[in-house]
């Protein structure tokens, strides 16, 4: 079935299938958002335990996704991975740091005479939150921005910055820097929000809750503002165009929103996840009560259709989904980046499995997540405490 495909159409089934698991694990970072609002919803030490132990049912989900997607990018771009990975690796370093310590932290934060204390497990948790949402959304940005590498003729990638990534949301002589810091803290905000509708969703705590609410005003209003200046700046700006001929790459004018006009359906999921997640935010405040333990859901549906559409407009429609700003023919696109089609070929019968993994994960979410947490629930001798 699928060799029968052409080469072209297994890398747009790869890009899509990609895109899918992007998706999922920004909406799954909601758990790294709640971690950064631990000291501002939880007031006390058994507040906080609430929380953190809310958000340790569920970060495994983040892990495993994170680690899915990374594995399906490196198995169906490989040129991507190893230029990326290989030259903006303090970037990729500081994120895999943020995800280490998480790991530390939900394992030895309540372990009794632990070396380091609680608060400094809390801090890992708030540098997760705070950091690995940032610099992925960052990292992201560059997808319409562009980053600084060359590749020659075998292959071989350089990186053409000796602060090997950090350039991207540092170097503030460059407009670039600010709409891909947009993203990165449009990310940040938007976990947090996500996080304050799952623990209206998952807590039992009239203390707790009475907090969210405020802060998910607080955090809703700057995500909106720092995306809409993302994607007004993407769909103004040159975009990188790949000549569906020879390949070539150049700059055309108002690329991205061409492929919005190019591409209907993908333009439709995109306004309607924008669409489900501000609406999210705003019945979740305004009609806090009725909606409290609901909004999580509708809000999730936006923010997967949100991000699948941005993957979709930097990588299809004969687009560079990695252009190279200091050399414009190193740019990468999913015709030039991909395995071969016999690769592509034999990883698709396996991508067949993703329904059954996505099914297992919302089983294991329903089991867990059958009953509100609670401090009560917390002083049990037969509950696990992170």
């Amino acid at each position: 079935m699928f060799e029968e495909l052409s080469h072209y159409a297994l890398q747009q089934y790869w890009w899509i299938l990609i895109s899918i698991l992007a998706a999922l694990l920004v909406f799954l970072m909601f758990v790294q958002g709640g971690q950064t609002l631990i000291y501002k919803l939880g007031k006390t030490e058994a507040e906080r335990t609430v929380l953190v132990n809310s958000l340790g049912r569920k970060w495994e989900f983040t892990f495993t996704t994170l680690v899915t997607f990374g594995a399906a990018l490196f198995a169906a771009f490989p040129l991507f991975y190893a230029t990326s990975f290989g030259g903006a690796y303090w970037v990729w370093m500081l994120i895999l740091i943020s995800f280490v310590l998480q790991a530390v932290a939900y394992e030895f934060r309540s372990k009794p005479n632990n070396l380091l204390g609680a608060k400094v497990y809390e801090i890992f948790l708030f540098f997760n939150g705070a950091v690995g949402t940032i610099l992925i959304g960052t990292a992201v940005a560059t997808f319409f921005t562009g980053s600084m590498f060359i590749i020659n003729d075998f292959n071989f990638s350089e990186w053409m910055s000796p602060y090997r990534g950090l350039e991207l949301a540092f170097d503030f002589n460059r407009y670039a820097t600010f709409i891909n810091l947009s993203l990165g803290l449009a990310v940040f905000f938007l976990s947090r929000t996500v996080g304050i509708m799952y623990f209206m969703n998952n807590v039992s705590d009239d203390n707790i809750l009475k907090r969210t609410r405020k802060q998910l005003m607080v955090n809703g209003i700057p995500f909106l503002v720092f995306f809409v200046f993302f994607l007004v700046n993407i769909m103004v700006m040159k975009g990188f165009a790949v000549d569906p001929d020879n390949g070539s790459i150049s700059l055309e004018s108002y690329k991205y929103l061409m492929n919005v006009l190019d591409m209907p359906v993908i333009a439709f999921i995109l306004l309607s996840g924008i669409g489900l997640v501000t609406l999210g935010i705003f019945r979740g405040y305004f009609r806090f009560e009725g909606c409290r333990r609901k909004a999580i859901w509708g809000t999730s549906i936006g923010v997967i259709a949100t991000v699948f559409g941005l993957f979709c407009l930097a990588g299809l429609n004969n687009t560079a989904f990695y252009p190279s700003v200091y050399d414009l023919q190193s740019s990468l696109s999913i015709r030039n980046a991909s395995s071969s089609h016999y690769s592509l070929s034999i990883m698709s019968y396996v991508s067949l499995m993703m329904p059954f993994v996505f099914a297992y994960i919302w089983y294991a979410w329903r089991s867990i997540n059958k009953k509100q947490i609670s401090a009560e629930e917390m002083k049990g001798d037969d509950t696990h405490v992170y």
